[in-house]
C-alpha cells in the first residue's frame, strides 16, 4: 500500500529502511527491542538535513555505519558529524566490516557510550 500523504522525510526514511545493507541488518539485530542497555533505537531517523542510520533518542546517541565509499567522503562525514553534535547528539561510527566480523565488540562499544550518556 502506497501512502500519498507521507512527509518527504518519512517516505525517504522508509525507502532507506527497506534498502538496508547487510551491515545495517546485522546492527539492527543487535540493537532492536532494547537489547543494548535497555535503550530503544530507531532506524533512519531524520535529524536536521540528514538521516541517522540508528539513533537512541533518550540518550541522544547516533550510530553510523560506514562502507568503502566513506573513505572517499571523509570531509563530508566530518561535517555531518559536526552538525549532528551541534544539535546535542553523540555520534559513534563503525565500519561495516566491524559490525559483520565483531558484533560483540560493536555492541560493547554502544553499551559503553549509552552508559556514558546516562551518567
Amino acid at each position: 500500500m502506497v501512502r500519498a500523504n507521507l512527509k518527504p522525510s518519512t517516505a525517504r526514511a522508509r525507502e532507506l529502511r527497506q534498502s538496508s545493507t547487510d551491515a545495517e541488518k546485522a546492527l539492527w539485530a543487535i540493537v532492536r527491542n532494547r537489547k543494548v542497555a535497555g535503550c530503544k533505537f530507531r532506524r533512519q531517523v531524520p535529524i536536521d538535513r540528514f538521516f541517522a542510520d540508528f539513533a537512541c533518542l533518550e540518550a541522544k546517541l547516533i550510530v553510523e555505519l560506514d562502507g568503502g565509499q566513506h573513505g572517499e567522503q571523509a570531509g563530508y562525514d566530518a561535517a555531518r558529524t559536526e552538525v549532528l553534535e551541534a544539535h546535542g547528539w553523540v555520534v559513534l561510527r563503525f565500519w561495516n566490516t566491524q559490525v559483520l566480523k565483531n558484533p560483540e565488540g560493536v555492541a560493547r562499544a554502544i553499551r559503553e557510550a549509552l552508559q556514558s550518556a546516562s551518567s
